[in-house]
């Protein structure tokens, strides 16, 4: 037991650079090169960089121009989700070999309990070890591993041998572990929260931990609690196999941008069919939709409206998202467009059918980014 609380054993699986790694392993000429996922254009952003191309500094949500400077012999390639989701079913059916205690966080990460597990091994290092030989050998693509007593640090050991590595932090070795961590490292942790920190003296997990509870609240609010605990190796969240996602997006950066609405609405089109094709593929429907509006001088703006009914269909979107764009008048031009639908429910029974009538406008709240 650590601080009164049971010890359970987790482990956080991260696929090694995904979408870059199935780029290459599908396309041998691309090995050893450095690629990034994404990012091509003048105003494209990177998804994903393989190991190559970090080692020029190239990291996913960097724009391809500035990528493209760090690294001038960088290849370009689509993002190919349906691939990607394919390989993600197939991992997950490995997970399932060992557990059924199994948290997808998105394609390329998941988080396992596998204190009792199917295969009767009481060494979670161990399944770790055989879950990510089986990737590779059933995949061809590696995996790094992180096992603790908690998802908290779980997830921070997984990046520590990263790739085709694994890290253990046993109980007896947590709170030592958290107290020599850099706050930078701590998850949940942001670049601005972690410049708040420094500017208090609090560099490292122990300076973390020699502030007071009252200490904490009253300088990061909410959160201070969070890190009191944390830093003490306190997190008792339960791997939830059965976690819904909470929204489902597509977004799109234009390569020049928008001042009329009549181009918009054909990027809409496009941007509602995505997002209605994956809904269907994920198999849920949202209540709220929102669309998401970039302007040229980098300013959001969200307008969003919720139905009393469940929908998926593309019209319904589409529809939705025009009257979102014509409810007040645009401040600037628009680099980026996005949908998104939240407040989502897998029971797709309740659906409501979309007249072909394209008379019946439906208020709906659409979140679209490209």
């Amino acid at each position: 037991m650590i601080n009164d609380l049971p010890i359970r054993k987790i482990i956080h699986v991260d696929m090694d650079a995904f979408y870059a790694s199935v780029a290459q392993m599908d396309n041998p000429k691309l090995r050893g090169k450095p690629i990034a996922v994404g990012g091509g254009g003048k105003r494209g952003v990177i998804s994903a960089a393989s190991y190559e191309a970090r080692k020029f500094g190239v990291k996913s949500a960097m724009s391809g121009r500035l990528a493209e400077k760090l690294c001038p012999d960088l290849i370009f390639v689509r993002a190919d989700f349906e691939r990607y989701i394919e390989i993600s079913k197939r991992i997950r059916k490995i997970f399932y070999d060992y557990t059924d205690l199994v948290e997808p966080l998105s394609l390329d990460e998941a988080y396992l309990d596998v204190t009792e597990n199917k295969i009767g091994l009481p060494s979670a290092t161990l399944i770790a070890q055989k879950i990510r030989q089986r990737i590779y050998d059933e995949e061809g693509l590696t995996a790094s591993a992180g096992i603790s007593i908690n998802k908290f640090i779980a997830k921070i050991a997984s990046d520590y041998n990263k790739p085709n590595g694994q890290k253990t932090v046993n109980p007896e070795d947590v709170l030592q572990f958290l107290e020599d961590l850099d706050i930078r490292k701590f998850y949940g942790v942001g670049k601005v929260t972690a410049e708040k920190m420094y500017q208090k003296g609090i560099f490292t997990g122990k300076d973390l931990k020699s502030k007071s509870l009252e200490y904490l609240d009253e300088h990061f609010g909410k959160s201070g609690r969070y890190y009191y605990y944390i830093v003490r190796g306190i997190q008792n969240s339960e791997v939830k196999p059965n976690r819904i996602r909470k929204s489902l997006a597509a977004e799109r950066t234009f390569s020049e941008n928008l001042s009329s609405e009549i181009f918009m609405l054909e990027k809409l089109d496009h941007i509602a069919k995505e997002v209605a094709k994956r809904l269907d593929r994920s198999k849920v429907a949202g209540k709220t939709v929102t669309l998401k509006i970039k302007y040229s001088d980098f300013t959001l703006q969200t307008r969003s409206k919720t139905l009393p009914y469940f929908v998926s269909d593309k019209i319904i979107i589409l529809d939705t998202a025009k009257d979102l764009l014509y409810q007040e008048r645009l401040k600037n031009s628009v680099r980026l467009l996005g949908i998104s639908l939240s407040n989502l429910n897998t029971d797709r029974s309740n659906l409501t059918k979309v007249s072909e009538d394209k008379e019946k406008s439906v208020s709906v709240q659409l979140k679209f980014d490209f």
